[in-house]
């Protein structure tokens, strides 16, 4: 405990005793940990949430390197949300973190007892897996927010926060409101996303390395070693768009910052 006091003393400065102990009891989960959600996890283990539940079914893959936060030449072909517990485990050793290997879908919705969560965090990449996610998230009493497309975008200045249906310039938003005409099917109440009006294309070639997905231990690899560029996990993506790391933690670190900033209002 006096670890913990020694941590978070600057936090407490600035949020008050009483919030810092507030966040400590408040409990998160987290779908999907890639460019967006490890850096939101991350933000909320410094912030001093102790019980963090990730999930996300990937690997760590080559390309992930660029932009998602526990992505290294040293983690490619471990677990993902296995490889970010283990960071956020030296950040606060107290921290309840638990790690799903699994997806949200429709026939896994039940794993995740989301009733049980304080805070709701989206991540998804999916559409129908997103869209799932955010109808049975507004269904809850936990406080959700979302994340809309963090690719194709540079400019930092132009993230920015607003309830889903009033979220502008973004295709996944407008996908997702799409998806909930078409199935007659809308959240049961506001809730709030992280988004970029930005749009770019593509640059350069949109190619993956074409080998299959390479499932073999990660003890094979090293710093250095070759095969690290047969690993290429999300290849198998229908469309893979050009990220960069300082929008998709920004991204991230606003989801964190909606659940701080929430739980200090409520004091």
């Amino acid at each position: 405990m006096a670890i913990e006091q020694a941590i978070f003393r600057r936090t407490e400065l600035l949020l008050g005793k009483k919030t810092v102990e507030l966040t400590g009891q408040k409990r998160v989960i987290i779908f999907g940990v890639g460019g967006v959600g490890s850096w939101c996890a991350e933000s909320l283990v410094r912030s001093g949430i102790r019980q963090l539940t990730i999930v996300d079914s990937d690997r760590v893959c080559i390309t992930n390197i660029n932009r998602q936060l526990m992505a290294t030449t040293k983690t490619v072909g471990q677990v993902k949300v296995e490889a970010l517990k283990e960071r956020l485990l030296t950040i606060n050793p107290a921290a309840e973190i638990t790690a799903l290997q699994k997806i949200f879908t429709e026939e896994t919705t039940a794993d995740f007892c989301l009733d049980s969560y304080d805070y709701i965090i989206d991540a998804i990449d999916s559409l129908k897996d997103k869209a799932l996610l955010i109808l049975l998230a507004c269904q809850t009493k936990a406080r959700f927010f979302s994340s809309m497309g963090a690719a194709l975008k540079m400019d930092p200045t132009k993230i920015q926060v607003a309830e889903f249906w009033k979220v502008k310039g973004d295709p996944l938003a407008r996908a997702l409101r799409n998806h909930f005409k078409k199935q007659k099917q809308f959240p049961k109440r506001k809730f709030q996303c992280v988004f970029s009006d930005e749009l770019l294309q593509n640059r350069g070639h949109n190619a993956t390395c074409g080998t299959e997905q390479c499932m073999c231990p990660k003890a094979q690899h090293g710093p250095g070693d070759p095969t690290l560029l047969n690993h290429e996990w999300c290849s198998s993506k229908a469309q893979i768009n050009g990220t960069l790391a300082h929008i998709t933690a920004i991204f991230g670190f606003m989801l964190a910052g909606l659940v701080v900033q929430d739980i200090a209002s409520r004091l």
